[in-house]
């Protein structure tokens, strides 16, 4: 199963969901954000490979919806809510992260 992590800058809350569920057996997952500034820009190829696409805020996926409305996305993207808030690695996020999306993962 492909994962697809979010935010906008791609600089601490995707980046740290990448890092905690990459080693869930079955899974691979890379971290894009939305902002022009971010290390990795969300893009079509992304879009494509994900099986699950997890944002961080209904802004970013109103963004990706609005630049990407030609790509079918095979499946929904799923807001998590989580606030840009937190540092890379914070126990709080990391603590969100589990709890937002544990149950949509085998």
């Amino acid at each position: 199963m492909n994962i697809l992590f979010i935010c906008s800058r791609n600089q601490w809350r995707s980046p740290t969901a990448e890092a905690l569920f990459r080693n869930y057996k079955g899974l691979s997952v890379r971290s894009a954000g939305t902002e022009p500034s971010a290390k990795t820009r969300v893009n079509a190829k992304l879009l494509e490979w994900a099986d699950h696409v997890f944002v961080m805020e209904k802004r970013h996926k109103q963004r990706i919806e609005e630049n990407f409305r030609d790509i079918i996305l095979k499946n929904k993207i799923i807001v998590l809510d989580i606030p840009d808030d937190y540092q890379y690695m914070d126990e709080e996020l990391i603590s969100s992260l589990k709890t937002s999306v544990s149950h949509y993962l085998p």
